[in-house]
């Protein structure tokens, strides 16, 4: 055992989103680390079925799947409430992890497609935040993390709803960091960093070369969460970014880095 793994031994820990890429691999780690229960809370119910069935056979009673659309708030307090039952009353550790990498031109967008991407990237994790916060208090403590992602800091063309959506939870969640401190809720933003994961084929494009895997991420994101970190970073992309991205003596290699994205973006080149 190490710092990390004993961090989250006999845990209660919930995961939106948790039945494919980093949420399953931030679940299928926890219990590898010896977490009590770990709840699997996902919109894809054939993905939540097999991963459920999977991760029981090899830890047996300790893996719950609940369905729940993250975009409702009725759907995620009910999910939260069966979850506490199902961790003997406890939810020591909430990972909002559910969203989407949103892309295409800004004016191509609609104000419903703007409202629907802050009901999944954004509202989603503010409902559950919301809903876990009276089960923590009653416990006398927690932790919430907020799975964010590099463009929060550092926002890219053709990605406009993503930037604005990710960086809006960010805010949330380190101004919410100091609110709970004395109530022992720990409250943490994490980027996952570049992962191979379907975010990248639901977008018609491919991971780039040198992706890490989803199991990679959600290691370094839980030693990060176990260290209380206010900010985890996902690798050293992310950590770059959030170094230079508003340093004002890097705005003129930003703007010439980021305006040639945009622009092979424009031609059709995906690039990062």
């Amino acid at each position: 055992m190490n710092e990390t793994s004993e961090y989250y031994r006999d845990q209660v820990a919930v995961v939106t989103g948790g039945a494919s890429g980093i949420g399953l691999a931030l679940a299928e780690t926890m219990l590898a680390y010896g977490a009590a229960k770990v709840v699997l809370a996902d919109f894809n119910d054939e993905n939540l079925r097999r991963e459920t069935a999977r991760l029981n056979a090899a830890y047996p009673e300790r893996v719950v799947g609940l369905h729940c659309d993250v975009t409702q708030e009725e759907d995620v307090k009910r999910m939260i409430r069966r979850a506490a039952e199902c961790g003997g009353g406890r939810v020591d550790l909430l990972f909002n992890n559910a969203g989407a990498g949103l892309g295409g031109a800004f004016d191509a967008q609609t104000n419903e497609d703007w409202e629907k991407a802050f009901a999944l990237n954004f509202y989603g994790a503010l409902y559950g935040i919301r809903a876990v916060l009276p089960i923590m208090r009653a416990q006398g403590g927690g932790h919430i993390v907020d799975i964010i992602s590099g463009i929060a800091f550092f926002p890219m063309a053709y990605q406009t709803m993503y930037s604005a959506t990710k960086a809006a939870l960010n805010g949330l969640t380190l101004a919410l960091r100091y609110e709970l401190w004395d109530e022992n809720i720990r409250v943490t933003s994490a980027t996952p960093g570049t992962t191979a994961t379907a975010i990248w084929k639901a977008g018609g494009n491919e991971p780039p070369p040198g992706a890490q895997t989803p199991e990679q991420s959600a290691r370094t994101v839980l030693a990060g969460v176990a260290r209380n970190e206010r900010l985890v970073l996902g690798d050293e992309g992310d950590l770059s970014g959030a170094k230079h991205c508003f340093h004002p003596e890097a705005a003129t290699g930003n703007d010439e880095y980021l305006l040639n994205v945009a622009r092979k973006r424009r031609s059709g080149e995906w690039v990062v």
